[in-house]
């Protein structure tokens, strides 16, 4: 099989403007019915329906019933990370804008990438467990220190769980907003969920901000150690 081809499948799926929109609103971690897709991307529903069987053949997308309802997800976190990743370039290269990411300054303060903390928040927390000794970084990819396992221990992470799990415990994910690396893998994803069950942040509706409360802001702050 000769690879070129199937990128450029790929990339044609993709390249749709309303298929795109519905990936993207699919990043929220969410899954979304036909109709709702169907009103993010603004066609008819018998065109999206159409849309959403090429994703489906193509394994970009999974589909599950409930009740009448059929609901839309991402099919993995590797679709999830090929989107992130495409947004980032597609940024860059708007030479119209001078300034880059987004103009939400919600978006660019937290926000959920798929299931994990990504925005200013994202990468600070990143920056600091790198800072600090936490996550030993270099060309050979990012690993946990045994300073940094104690840490995930006192914030209530069980480490002994992430290892059973089939995704790398840590992954560096490039922000688009930041344009810096912000923690991804199973720790980045039970990081923001340890932050939610703490009650120091909550997602917004279905969108993909994360707000802090200002207590939780304060001791994020502490936690991580960020001024």
């Amino acid at each position: 099989m000769e690879t070129g081809p199937e990128i450029a499948r790929v990339a044609a799926l993709i390249g749709d403007t309303a298929r795109a929109q519905m990936l993207w609103a699919l990043m929220a971690g969410e899954a979304l019915t036909a109709t709702e897709l169907a009103t993010v991307s603004r066609v008819t529903k018998q065109t999206a329906s159409s849309h959403l069987s090429k994703l489906l053949a193509a394994r970009m997308l999974v589909v599950r019933q409930q009740g009448r309802h059929r609901y839309f997800s991402l099919a993995n976190r590797e679709v999830a990370q090929l989107l992130e990743d495409l947004t980032s370039i597609a940024d860059a290269t708007r030479r119209a804008k001078f300034s880059w990411g987004s103009s939400d300054p919600a978006l660019r303060r937290a926000r959920v990438c798929y299931d994990h903390l990504a925005g200013d928040s994202g990468v600070r927390l990143f920056d600091s467990l790198v800072a600090r000794g936490m996550i030993r970084s270099d060309a050979d990819g990012s690993c946990l220190t045994e300073s940094g396992r104690e840490f995930c221990r006192a914030f209530g992470i069980n480490l002994e769980a992430l290892g059973h799990l089939r995704r790398p415990l840590i992954r560096e994910c490039l922000d688009w907003t930041a344009r810096r690396n912000h923690l991804a893998g199973a720790l980045g994803a039970e990081m923001l969920k340890r932050c939610i069950e703490l009650g120091w942040a909550r997602r917004l509706g279905s969108s993909r901000i994360v707000r802090f409360t200002a207590g939780g802001e304060r001791e994020f702050r502490l936690w991580f150690r960020l001024p």
